[in-house]
């Protein structure tokens, strides 16, 4: 695999049951690119350990007043130079190949994953380790899979010039032989205390990049309740843990380090000690002599490559581990047998689960008497419950005494039917064709308008059409007067919307959610952040122009409850009553609390006459009875 051959068309299916089962996994998809640089590291260390050789020939060819042999040393150790910068240019390129394929894998497997969950992922992972996992621990990943080769290619190096040196000088190489393991080995019994100390910074680390995460995205409520002092010291309190945590780190490191100096250190000066006394008895040459001594300090260089990759697998370890669980998520349980026929499937959408029914073409709306009940009906609506998903570790806080409802969801609920058909039968593709939710807090990318409208559609509805009904035009004009070209469409959106107000925000992601034109549209409280006109003109708009079109509102807004077709109110997780809205006001006593916010204390025992249309979006005479 080459750099200009990525993206991959296929990334594979990983390994995802632990952090180094998913190393492994890596490693074996990369075996290709791993041996070409196992091949040019051999080249280069060997040819780095081969110049000792060279020298000492040529020491002894000066001694021995050779020209010829002196002539002969020189020619060896240009050869060899060249080989060294042959192979070490060559070990850089493969290897820094091998780490941007292996980023690339694991970020093509992190998007599809993050594209598979949608909106539950957060409700799994948070927003913050799923940044850290995506940049910081793809590079600890890419670090240890591009160190891997080198490593490699060290450790043959090691055993192949002790092989050589017993042979070239029996006495002197039976000394290095046995020092070399010692030295290689010396540092393992740190490496389980560095590891934890390593793991400790990466878990500070990412907490922190989590604070930091939440508090941006909640910047702006931050500032409204004068909250930001309160979480800057905190995140500064994070931020002193993971740099304690740091320090503790590097100090286990750098002794480590001083080990990999001291230890070689002493191994020469015993080298040199016996090979001096060896030569005095002559029984080795002083070529000889000089060449185990250089031997044993060129091998230093590979023996570094011994604590590189003691680093990288204790760095990458943990940051395999993050991914693999974030990878070990499922939407839902695949069917054993998966539908043959992927046509887009039509017709009523169904929850079993509630009872909510929402008729083919129809515009239904749906009141929870609990509003997070909302949330999650949405997700299941869309065909991705949050009971459906699977990981390493359940929340404690879902097995929480009492919360009978989410006790429910972990048992497992049947899926959502659209004309029939199970959703989670269908391919993902298929499924988030025909199904379209718009949370209740949608995200806007940056880019222009024209960008943030150019999505999947049908065809049939243009952007002009959906940005009158969602009531954009003030947000048009606004966006007309910060384009250079006064053309709205190309102003430019900054990053979640930011430069807009609340109701901007919401009002065009509600225009992206109608162009999309799905066969079934779910909005959660698209009119939450917008004023009681607009949200009026708001309800026609969507209601003419999702006409033969099936679409849930899930919202308590009388304004939109008024013109929908039907109206379902779910209460403790179960479908009560179905109707028009100003029936249900006047025959379900709970609807009407819930609807018109009004508690059993202040509901009087009997009003006659009309209500006000604040209260139930229109005026009509009633008579109820408490």
């Amino acid at each position: 695999m080459q750099i200009s051959d990525l993206p991959y068309s296929d990334p594979g299916v990983p390994d995802a049951r632990s952090g180094p089962r998913f190393l492994l996994w890596l490693g074996r998809n990369q075996i290709g690119g791993q041996l070409k640089s196992l091949a040019w590291g051999l080249l280069h260390f060997s040819s780095v350990a081969g110049l000792p050789y060279g020298v000492g020939y040529a020491v002894q060819a000066v001694v021995d007043r050779s020209g010829t042999r002196l002539a002969a040393a020189g020619g060896l150790i240009v050869l060899l130079g060249a080989a060294i910068a042959l192979g070490d240019t060559m070990l850089h390129r493969t290897a820094v190949t091998n780490w941007i394929t292996a980023a690339a894998r694991v970020q093509q497997l992190l998007a599809r994953r993050t594209a598979a969950l949608g909106a539950a992922l957060t409700r799994r992972v948070a927003a913050g380790e799923v940044v850290a996992v995506s940049t910081g621990d793809v590079e600890k990943i890419g670090w240890f899979v591009e160190a891997l080769s080198r490593f490699a290619a060290a450790a043959l190096t090691v055993v192949l010039v002790c092989v050589a040196l017993v042979v070239y000088q029996p006495a002197l190489g039976a000394v290095v032989a046995i020092g070399m393991p010692v030295l290689a080995l010396a540092v393992l019994p740190l490496l389980p205390r560095a590891t934890r100390r390593a793991d400790h910074q990466r878990e500070k680390a990412g907490r922190a990049t989590e604070l930091a995460s939440d508090t941006v995205a909640g910047l702006r409520v931050l500032r409204g309740i004068g909250g930001e002092e309160l979480f800057l010291d905190r995140y500064r309190r994070a931020s002193q843990e993971v740099r304690k945590a740091a320090v503790r780190s590097a100090r286990m490191w750098s002794l480590i380090s001083a080990i990999q100096v001291l230890l070689p250190g002493l191994l020469l000066i015993v080298v040199v000690w016996y090979g001096v006394h060896l030569a005095r008895e002559g029984r080795i040459s002083v070529g000889e002599l000089v060449t185990v001594y250089s031997a044993v300090m060129i091998l230093n260089y590979p023996l570094r490559h011994f604590e590189e990759i003691a680093m990288a697998y204790s760095f990458s370890r943990p940051s395999a581990q993050r991914a693999a669980r974030v990878l070990s998520l499922q939407r839902v349980t695949e069917p054993a047998g998966g539908l043959l026929d992927t046509t887009a499937p039509s017709g009523d959408l169904y929850d079993p689960a509630t009872g909510v029914l929402a008729p083919a073409g129809l515009l239904t709306a749906v009141v929870c008497g609990d509003p997070d009940l909302a949330g999650r009906l949405a997700d299941r609506l869309g065909g991705h419950p949050a009971s459906t998903e699977t990981g390493d570790a359940p929340n404690p806080d879902d097995t929480a005494a009492g919360d009978d409802e989410r006790e429910a969801e972990k048992a497992g609920l049947p899926s959502v039917l659209l004309g029939g058909i199970p959703l989670d039968e269908l391919p993902l593709d298929v499924a988030r064709s025909v199904v379209l939710v718009q949370d209740k807090d949608p995200v806007l990318l940056s880019g222009t308008l024209a960008e943030l409208l150019y999505v999947p559609s049908s065809g049939a509805v243009r952007p002009e059409d959906a940005l009158a009904a969602a009531q954009c035009a003030d947000v048009l004009d606004a966006l007309a007067q910060s384009s250079l070209d006064e053309d709205p469409m190309s102003a430019r959106i900054t990053e979640r919307g930011r430069s807009l107000s609340g109701g901007q925000r919401q009002r065009l992601a509600l225009a992206r959610s109608l162009v999309t034109d799905p066969e079934a549209l779910v909005l959660d409280e698209p009119t939450s952040a917008v004023d009681s006109h607009t949200e009026a003109r708001i309800a026609q708009g969507v209601r003419a122009l999702r006409q033969g079109r099936t679409t849930v509102v899930l919202t308590s807004s009388p304004l939109l409850l008024d013109r929908a077709d039907r109206v379902v109110f779910v209460q403790d997780g179960t479908a009560v009553a179905v109707g028009e809205h100003r029936e249900l006001v006047r025959t379900e006593p709970r609807y009407r609390a819930v609807v018109t916010r009004e508690t059993d204390a202040e509901a009087p025992a009997v009003r006659t006459g009309p209500r006000p249309a604040s209260e139930t979006g229109i005026e009509i005479d009633i008579e109820e009875t408490a």
